[in-house]
């Protein structure tokens, strides 16, 4: 065990082990502490997808103007339960503001930097961790029922284009089921991403990154971290159980929990939690050939090496509540109709936890309140995909060399002017 380690990185989901990596990779001595064990919160269950080509924020014009149909719908694409409601209003007034179409913008090209960072940096960190042979090259399909919808995202994918991420449309049921047969043929257009990579299954991924931690030497321990301290050189963690953690720098990546923590700190970061729900059916369910998104309905379709993933949608629900696993159940009943030849049987619901701020944009950067604390948390929908970059910048960070993305649009205080 490490008397003090140089880092000393809180959450054990696919960042903070990724950081992990890429700190020891740099010569430094690492410990990791969660609060349950790796890969048990959203690294766990998501839909396994590297969604490089996704850089337009969901904090947007077109969420605000869809958000009122979809919250109709209890079951929908989008659910606030009405004893959250008030709770939520101070993020969503936040959400409108990012909305603003010169923010969208900004907010645009700052996404598309990190993720092409992240597609540059994750097949040398997959081989460098051992993990290169789990990646998967297939693609994602986005169907519509419309034409409307099918040339709304045309026009999303232009925008992909422009930062250099590739597509390419399809019209016609013929078309799409030379990608992936067995669709219903409601959905008579589509786009096919080539910039769409996918993970064989999420939460062995994560584990192997674990393993593979520990067979360097790097300890993994499990507790609740209630606060941190910040020292004159270094900052202490302080755990439920009453231990104390010790490092010269501290990396919060504790996902959804990360902002109680450092509230510790003095700051107060806008966080909230995207309830997101899936069912994983077993191998041999339906012949998925790609990642298919049915982005009207606000769920996707995903091939894992364990089964096929029916999931998604957004619940703002926080962490506390209930989960309402009729919201798994209603996607599933549609992924039926979207492809009638699926096997509906044996499933295993789950409910997980993903941390999005009000912009869309992770924090990645050096507390204000604490300059041994560095900030790695609130990659939303898309924490897999930005993990390699997120990693490599974090890495910079604690080495104290020049990162090699500008981070002033992730810089953790950027909401205290906001209102």
């Amino acid at each position: 065990m490490i008397a003090r380690p140089d880092v000393l990185v809180i959450g054990a989901g696919v960042i903070g082990l990724s950081i992990a990596h890429a700190a020891v990779a740099r010569g430094l001595s690492v410990e990791v502490v969660d609060r349950t064990g790796p890969a048990t919160g959203a690294s766990a269950g998501n839909a396994g997808g590297f969604a490089f080509a996704e850089v337009h924020p969901l904090a947007s014009p077109e969420t605000l103007l869809a958000s009122p149909r979809w919250l109709l719908d209890p079951l929908g694409p989008l659910a606030i339960p009405p004893r959250y409601a008030l709770r939520i209003a101070p993020w969503m007034a936040r959400f409108a503001c990012a909305s603003l179409p010169h923010r969208v913008s900004a907010a645009t090209d700052a996404q598309a930097g990190l993720m092409r960072l992240a597609r540059a940096t994750l097949e040398p960190f997959m081989a460098m961790t051992g993990t290169l042979h789990m990646l998967r090259k297939t693609g994602q399909l986005q169907v519509h029922e419309t034409v409307r919808s099918f040339e709304a995202d045309c026009r999303a994918r232009e925008e992909a284009t422009h930062y250099g991420f590739g597509w390419r449309p399809l019209v016609g049921c013929d078309a799409i089921a030379e990608v992936q047969p067995g669709l219903s043929p409601r959905f008579a257009h589509a786009t096919f991403t080539e910039d769409w990579w996918a993970i064989s299954d999420p939460k062995l991924y994560v584990l192997a990154l674990a393993e593979a931690l520990e067979a360097k030497g790097t300890r993994i321990g499990e507790g609740e971290v209630r606060g941190i301290v910040a020292g004159v050189n270094g900052a202490t963690a302080n755990l439920a159980d009453g231990r104390a953690l010790s490092a010269g720098q501290i990396v919060l990546a504790a996902g959804a929990h990360s902002h109680r923590i450092a509230r510790s700190l003095g700051d107060r970061i806008p966080l909230e939690t995207e309830r997101g729900y899936n069912t994983t059916l077993p191998p041999g369910a339906f012949d998925l050939r790609c990642h298919i998104t049915f982005a009207a309905h606000g769920f996707v379709a995903s091939p894992l090496s364990t089964g096929i993933r029916i999931g998604g949608a957004v619940e703002l629900g926080g962490l506390d509540l209930p989960p309402n696993y009729a919201r798994s159940r209603a996607m599933l009943a549609k992924a039926k109709a979207f492809l009638p030849a699926l096997r509906t049987e044996g499933g295993t619901e789950w409910m997980g936890f993903r941390p999005s701020l009000p912009d869309s944009l992770p924090m990645i950067g050096r507390s204000a309140n604490a300059p041994d604390v560095i900030h790695a948390f609130g990659h939303g929908h898309v924490g897999l995909t930005q993990s390699s970059a997120t990693a490599s910048l974090v890495a910079e960070l604690l080495t104290r060399q020049n990162p090699s993305l500008d981070l002033s649009p992730f810089d953790p205080g950027r909401f205290r002017s906001v209102p």
